[in-house]
């Protein structure tokens, strides 16, 4: 009787080796991020966590390329990132990547619609199945009858979901979420918690920077992070263990 071969563990979508990061102003240098090992895999949802100013939020831009690392890595579904331009990464934002920040960014000049459509158009979406995309994603989120609204007539928790609509047009293999409800009352907080919940439940992998315990409790791991580093990685719900980081879970160099 054969012994049955358990299955290999996917790629990490998204992986990072010794990354670091120091920021330069007025007084002493802030030392943001500290030689961060990190994987994330395909559907899984991280919640990074940890108090202003631990660099987490640096990190998560760092996995972006809003920012670029003093040294380390980052690769994206396996491709080093190291050569790219600032071109190459805001094509790759548009393709695979959505990002949600705590203060919306929305074109305060542009229509909830424009909002939405944009990106999808900037990739080489025609104009007919970014209308069906945006149309969708507003419906589900609520949203329908505020296609011709313009930001500022929205509510916070109304223009966060926007902004969410914005960044899922692409339909990105992975959706990094800055203190998504940073700026949002309870409610919002709810609706930003239960919306991501229902797009994790789908296959859509999510790196959740957040002070919010209620929205750290929705993800599959939550990491805390300390002073640059990785001070600690708790898995939910009967996720695989951690430490192994060839398998997508994260690793921490001291």
């Amino acid at each position: 009787m054969s012994t049955p071969v358990e299955p290999c563990a996917p790629a990490p979508l998204v992986r990072a080796e010794g990354l670091v990061k120091t920021h330069y102003g007025e007084g002493a240098p802030a030392h943001a991020v500290r030689g961060v090992d990190l994987a994330v895999r395909p559907g899984e949802f991280v919640a990074v966590t940890g108090p202003s100013g631990a660099g987490k939020s640096t990190m998560l831009h760092l996995l972006g390329g809003l920012q670029r690392p003093d040294s380390g890595s980052v690769w994206l579904d396996g491709e080093r990132t190291d050569s790219w331009s600032e071109a190459r990464w805001a094509v790759e934002r548009r393709r695979r990547i959505g990002i949600v920040f705590q203060f919306f960014n929305l074109v305060s000049n542009l229509s909830v619609a424009d909002n939405v459509e944009l990106p999808a158009l900037l990739a080489g979406m025609s104009p007919k199945q970014a209308r069906a995309e945006r149309e969708g994603l507003l419906a589900e989120l609520g949203l329908d009858g505020k296609a011709r609204s313009m930001p500022g007539e929205l509510s916070g928790g109304e223009q966060q979901r926007v902004a969410l609509a914005r960044a899922l047009v692409n339909h990105p293999g992975l959706l990094l979420a800055d203190e998504p409800a940073g700026s949002l009352d309870s409610k919002g907080t709810r609706e930003v918690m239960r919306l991501l919940s229902r797009f994790h439940q789908r296959g859509q992998t999510i790196v959740l920077v957040t002070h919010d315990a209620r929205l750290a409790s929705a993800a599959d791991r939550v990491i805390s992070f300390f002073d640059g580093r990785i001070a600690d990685d708790a898995e939910l719900d009967g996720a695989p263990p951690s430490g192994a980081g060839t398998s997508g879970v994260l690793e921490l160099k001291g």
